[in-house]
């Protein structure tokens, strides 16, 4: 990258408490603070910056984390510059889900710790990061819920607040696998599933995940596009079989059809008329 370029941009996503930032700068910052809590990823380069924990160094692939009021700054390593996405969050969204994440065993969580590096917590950060600036429908949505929980719950037990779970019944599980299997097309929630089961939103997700090996929105995603499938066996167009699957428009179904069976929904509709 020149050592002249300089690029921030702030996308849209499908969170209004959430912003989502991408930047490739040369540009030192001087001191200064956030109103929301900040989880982000050096991707190229080298960051140092100022923390309440002292100078920090960041490198490819290390986490960087600010809390609301805390005063940094941040500067390139060298004159190549660096590249880094941040997730920012309003606080009564991450207390939200801290608190959900630890039954509320834990009012007073913060950031302490300004760099982790960590390949398994980059991972998610990245599916976070891909789910909530993605126009992907409703499954968008609950997947983005879904990473961050799992972003979160990393955090947690890196950062030492942890306490123990109340494991979910199989029968609660059992109950919202029934309400996705009896209509797949409805625009369900994370939020809503969990109050169904009775539980939160991360037991659900965990328990739902070790249960049936896929997360909630994973599972919704496969009867959709099942219930797609005898739509089209029964010559029903595309088009039409991708609202009444409950997908946003064709070109989702095109892409989830495919990923599944290899083929487009067209392609299948013509065969089985064959």
């Amino acid at each position: 990258m020149p050592a002249t370029n300089h690029a921030v941009r702030f996308h849209a996503t499908l969170v209004s408490d959430v912003d989502a930032m991408t930047a490739a700068t040369v540009r030192s910052f001087g001191r200064h603070t956030h109103d929301q809590y900040g989880i982000g990823v050096i991707d190229r380069g080298g960051h140092v910056s100022l923390s309440d924990a002292g100078q920090v160094e960041a490198v490819p692939g290390d986490l960087i984390l600010v809390n609301p009021g805390e005063v940094h700054d941040g500067r390139p390593l060298d004159a190549a510059g660096r590249t880094w996405r941040m997730l920012y969050f309003e606080p009564r969204w991450i207390d939200a889900l801290q608190a959900d994440i630890t039954q509320g065993g834990d009012a007073a969580f913060a950031l302490h710790a300004p760099v982790i590096s960590e390949p398994r917590l980059r991972a998610l950060f990245d599916a976070a990061f891909a789910h909530v600036t993605d126009e992907n429908g409703d499954l968008s949505h609950m997947a983005f819920d879904a990473a961050a929980l799992e972003v979160m719950t990393r955090l947690v037990k890196a950062l030492g607040h942890r306490r123990a779970l109340a494991r979910c019944s199989p029968a609660s599980l059992a109950r919202v696998r029934d309400m996705i299997d009896t209509d797949p097309a409805q625009p369900f929630s994370l939020a809503e599933l969990a109050q169904a089961a009775g539980l939160s939103r991360f037991q659900l997700h965990r328990g739902f995940l070790r249960a049936f090996g896929v997360a909630p929105h994973g599972y919704i995603l496969h009867r959709r596009v099942a219930l797609a499938r005898r739509l089209l066996k029964a010559g029903t167009a595309p088009a039409q079989t991708a609202l009444a699957a409950g997908f946003c428009d064709q070109s989702h179904l095109n892409r989830a059809f495919a990923r599944q069976f290899g083929v487009s929904p067209g392609r299948y509709r013509l065969a089985r008329a064959a």
